[in-house]
């Protein structure tokens, strides 16, 4: 099963917003076949691991070790409990059972009832979380929120600016730390900005500094103040505007009109559940960040620590959270905390 975790994690960045799923086939303690879904509408983890097999005649007296239930339905593909019902695996050992409402414990089901010998929730914490966004997703019916900021030894995480200085971003960490970012970004479906950071930093929010394809931009300006000729407009990736404003949309920007009353964030998340975004990083400043910790609306926050200081400016996010791990970036660092209680 942990080897079956570690093939799942191949797929991260391609198949949302299906889960991360790998898959190991054993025979007398020897492993004769691994695969994992590697993208989305394409062939799930134990159709990959059945098909890496030479000898098929093994498979009557193999485990397989799956993290996430077999499906059972026929979706972009047919369902996996119908494979392994069909080379007559006897005995599979289930990561965690699917919360998706079309699998849900169906596919264990089909299993036993076709003779498969079944375990399930084995290292089932583990396999959680490997796909707790996909978890978060279908169970909270939105999407996985990251929120993710640098800052100064200090606790700044930019200086007070003028006006001649809005366009030009505010370097905090290093080159490695920026590396690690355009990762993340890969990594993930959404990335969100508010109308302060896209006008002070013109950020482009795509993935140049590692290979991925860039997530969905999403950026709140509910008066349209931002200029049509900032990064975020450049059509070259798809680009949701929420804006109080009733306007059309053209060549990869939608203007999405919601009301802003106070519950315009919990809004945008129905909005990006209907549309199948399961993850989110909220890369905004310290107001947007701050919306969202304030109303308790976050998954994981990643901050990255540079060495200087600012002594003054615009102070970090303040949160209670769980220090989850901290990693060495040359001369800067990166920390990822939980929510308590997530």
């Amino acid at each position: 099963m942990l080897r079956a975790i570690e093939v799942a994690r191949l797929g991260m960045g391609n198949v949302s917003p299906n889960p991360m799923v790998g898959c190991v086939i054993v025979h007398n303690d020897i492993i004769i076949g691994e695969g994992y879904h590697c993208e989305f509408g394409k062939s799930h983890a134990e159709v990959n691991a059945v098909n890496s097999v030479k000898n098929k005649e093994l498979l009557t007296e193999s485990t397989l070790y799956v993290t996430l239930e077999p499906c059972s339905h026929f979706g972009k593909t047919p369902p996996c409990s119908d494979l392994i019902l069909l080379y007559g695996i006897p005995n599979i050992v289930v990561g965690t059972i699917d919360p998706f409402v079309q699998v849900a414990g169906k596919g264990i089901e089909k299993l036993r009832n076709g003779g498969c010998q079944v375990i399930s929730g084995y290292l089932g914490e583990r396999c959680i979380e490997l796909n707790r966004r996909f978890f978060t997703f279908h169970q909270m019916k939105r999407p996985y929120i990251i929120l993710k900021w640098a800052q100064t030894a200090d606790g700044f995480i930019d200086i007070d600016r003028s006006l001649e200085q809005y366009g030009q971003s505010t370097w905090i960490t290093n080159d490695l730390s920026r590396i690690a970012v355009h990762k993340m970004r890969a990594d993930e479906s959404a990335i969100m900005v508010g109308t302060n950071t896209a006008m002070k930093d013109n950020p482009s929010l795509t993935v140049r500094e590692w290979f991925g394809r860039s997530p969905l931009r999403l950026v709140i300006d509910k008066d349209m103040k931002l200029s049509a000729g900032l990064a975020l407009f450049d059509h070259s990736i798809p680009t949701v505007v929420y804006t109080s404003k009733e306007l059309s949309g053209q060549n990869n920007i939608e203007f999405k009109r919601i009301i802003f009353d106070g519950m315009e964030l919990e809004r945008i998340l129905d909005d990006l559940y209907e549309r199948g975004v399961l993850s989110l990083i909220v890369e905004g400043g310290q107001i947007l960040l701050n919306s969202f910790i304030n109303i308790d609306l976050w998954d994981e926050a990643r901050v990255f620590i540079g060495k200087n200081n600012f002594y003054r400016g615009v102070k970090a996010p303040v949160f209670n959270a769980i220090l989850v791990k901290s990693e060495e970036l040359d001369d800067s660092w990166m920390s990822v905390f939980y929510k308590p209680n997530r």
